[in-house]
């Protein structure tokens, strides 16, 4: 191929210091594993500080600024850059140090220059020395994967571990089911056949000794999320309950979980006539005069169904929480 500009000439090739002196190179070798060797100290103390200081405490400042911030920038910054001065010192001292110049091809190469690719990385690799200086190349990985270190645990700033939380709600023995407008209690009298109430926990309403309430703000969406629920009344004698569950209704009024057991969506799309449930995002329909099992759609498991009895003022509370996990699926590992 004919060059598109006259070949200027390169100046005479200079060797450097570890190309002519093996205890140079040698002592390069080790400044450049010695790097790599202090990120991977550095990465792990960023999981020490992590645990060590906490955020937000008084007396963990460093020159009026958060120790937790400081430590933590500190450490981490030190062992990125130690990576990347140390990658760069290897370049510069060790790597093949030959200048090459590259035609630059119109469109797709030929078999031929693909090649010839493959032979020019395969020969870059051969020139870093990778092979021949296990030193640098195993302090390198352990540099590497100490990084992975600290990524593992700030992924503990995206919020606490679920634990539990996940298969209970607030519902209790004797928590009353109220309108989740209004508040207001429900008696057997309040539902009529084929209606649908929109429910939740009293507790909602409540308030403690001091007169705040007992749940407000995050704590409170959190637990409207899982506690919701959907009650309706049906003929007793279309109902049919498993055998645990005969005592779980009141003359027909039963109280099924609101959260689609599909993906969570909210659900209270009642058809009367058929006992059907029907959630709007993805059509799963439940059967509530059957359990509330699922008889279309692509939801994994029946709706959970809220155990119901009456207190002595004639008001429907819960008999205990749910028995089992509301909600999605997905996380659900037997599932």
């Amino acid at each position: 191929m004919d060059e598109p500009i006259p070949n200027p000439g390169l100046h005479e090739h200079e060797p450097r210091p570890t190309d002519v002196e093996e205890a140079a190179a040698k002592r390069a070798e080790r400044q450049i594993a010695t790097m790599f060797g202090l990120s991977s100290v550095f990465a792990v103390l960023f999981v020490v500080c992590y645990f060590v200081f906490d955020i937000g405490d008084d007396w963990d400042s460093i020159l009026g600024f958060g120790a937790s911030t400081v430590t933590l920038g500190l450490t981490l910054g030190m062992a990125l850059l130690l990576i990347g001065i140390a990658a760069i010192q290897w370049a510069r001292k060790l790597m093949s140090d030959v200048e090459i110049v590259e035609m630059r091809h119109p469109a797709a190469s030929p078999e031929s220059d693909r090649e010839q690719a493959i032979a020019s990385f395969n020969a870059g690799v051969s020139d870093s020395g990778i092979g021949r200086r296990p030193l640098i190349r195993n302090s390198m990985i352990g540099a590497l994967a100490a990084l992975g270190l600290p990524a593992i645990v700030a992924l503990r700033d995206l919020g606490p571990l679920p634990g539990d939380k996940l298969s209970k709600t607030v519902w209790a023995k004797g928590v009353r089911v109220v309108n989740d407008v209004s508040g207001i209690p429900i008696k057997p009298s309040d539902v009529v056949i084929g209606q649908l109430v929109n429910g939740e926990p009293g507790l909602f309403f409540q308030e403690n000794e001091e007169g705040e309430p007992l749940f407000e703000g995050t704590e409170l969406l959190q637990a409207k999320a899982k506690a919701a629920v959907i009650m309706v009344r049906m003929r007793p004698d279309e109902i049919t309950p498993t055998k645990e569950r005969e005592n779980w209704g009141i003359d027909g009024i039963l109280c099924y979980s609101k959260i689609c057991t599909h993906v969570g969506c909210p659900i209270s799309l009642w058809e009367q006539q058929t006992h059907h449930l029907l959630c709007p995002c993805h059509q799963s329909t439940f059967d509530l005069a059957d359990n509330g099992k699922v008889v279309f759609g692509p939801a994994a498991r029946p709706l959970p169904q809220l155990p119901l009895m009456l207190d002595d003022e004639g008001y429907i509370v819960a008999q205990s929480d749910f028995l089992e996990p509301v909600g999605p699926s997905y996380w659900e590992r037997g599932e």
